[in-house]
């Protein structure tokens, strides 16, 4: 039988493509969206390898090779701010992944309904408090005269400026990221938690595994893939701590403990104009994003075979 020609190979696809034409419509806008705000910025990178001035050339003067790079390798400040980034984005990722799955575990566990759509709520609330608000609560709460310093005078304690202390910054803002986080992540485990089948459940209990023994052995063996697809997603944005919270949250005080990448592009680039500079860190950081996603994805697949790709 002679082998098909290219063109019968294409045949399935277009007649897919036309007897599905209104679903394949859905896709449209999605994709002018991340053609005009994801790849279509992308050719902006080019002035990191160039000098540009706003008012003049889109991509830059002229060309100025590594000259941005070499500079923010050797500036002090530049490894400081990095340095607080990746401080920053190891105490999220540490307590705002396992979190969701202990809540969701525990919630798992409660028979009462009632109970357990009440928690669920009051834990989902915080995700659609906007980031202003959050801010404006957090630094209502820990001003000098705010609610905590109010409760330490009330045990003869002496106020603290929680705010203008560079001590206090990483605590605060990872206890606000838990906050308004971990209750909105709990969803897409829950969600996990309904597919696992209910015979590994029977079968433990006839094997005798207590309610411990049946997590450990089922029930987080049944949600790993999810747990893998996540932990991946948020290794992917390990380097992009909240600007939007930081930048609302922080002071020249708290630069020492606050001040991460993202904050030192807005001061660098937008508020000093020096965008060539500010696009050369920017590559970079995305450099060391995309490096951290491939090798969390391969060391995902080869320990416990569930990847993204």
């Amino acid at each position: 039988m002679a082998a098909p020609t290219p063109r019968s190979r294409r045949t399935p696809w277009r007649r897919a493509l036309r007897r599905d034409w209104q679903l394949y419509s859905l896709a449209v806008l999605p994709l002018l969206f991340f053609l005009t705000f994801r790849y279509l910025p992308m050719l902006g990178n080019v002035i990191a390898f160039r000098r540009f001035q706003p008012g003049g050339s889109l991509f830059g003067e002229y060309w100025t090779g590594l000259r941005y790079f070499r500079l923010f390798f050797t500036d002090p400040t530049f490894w400081s701010v990095f340095t607080n980034t990746l401080v920053l984005g190891a105490l999220t990722l540490v307590f705002c992944f396992p979190l969701p799955i202990v809540l969701a575990l525990l919630l798992n566990e409660v028979r009462n309904r009632a109970l357990k759509r009440f928690v669920q709520s009051v834990s989902y609330l915080p995700h659609f408090l906007s980031i202003v608000i959050v801010a404006a609560m957090v630094l209502q709460l820990l001003s000098v005269d705010g609610t905590v310093n109010q409760m330490v005078r009330a045990v003869g304690g002496e106020p603290v400026a929680f705010m203008q202390q560079a001590g206090w910054f990483r605590t605060i803002y990872v206890s606000s990221e838990v906050w308004q986080t971990v209750g909105w992540g709990t969803i897409l485990y829950l969600a996990a938690l309904t597919t696992v089948d209910g015979d590994l459940y029977e079968a433990a209990r006839i094997d005798g595994a207590n309610r411990w023994r049946q997590t450990w052995h089922v029930t987080l063996p049944g949600i790993r893939p999810t747990m893998v697809t996540l932990l991946i997603l948020n290794i992917g944005t390990f380097m992009a701590v909240g600007f939007e919270k930081i930048l609302l949250l922080y002071n020249p005080l708290t630069y020492p403990t606050a001040d991460v990448i993202s904050t030192y592009l807005y001061r660098v680039g937008i508020v000093s104009g020096n965008l060539s500079y500010a696009a050369a860190i920017g590559l970079f950081e995305s450099v060391i994003g995309l490096t951290l996603v491939l090798s969390a994805n391969a060391i995902s697949r080869r320990t416990v075979g569930t990847s993204l790709w």
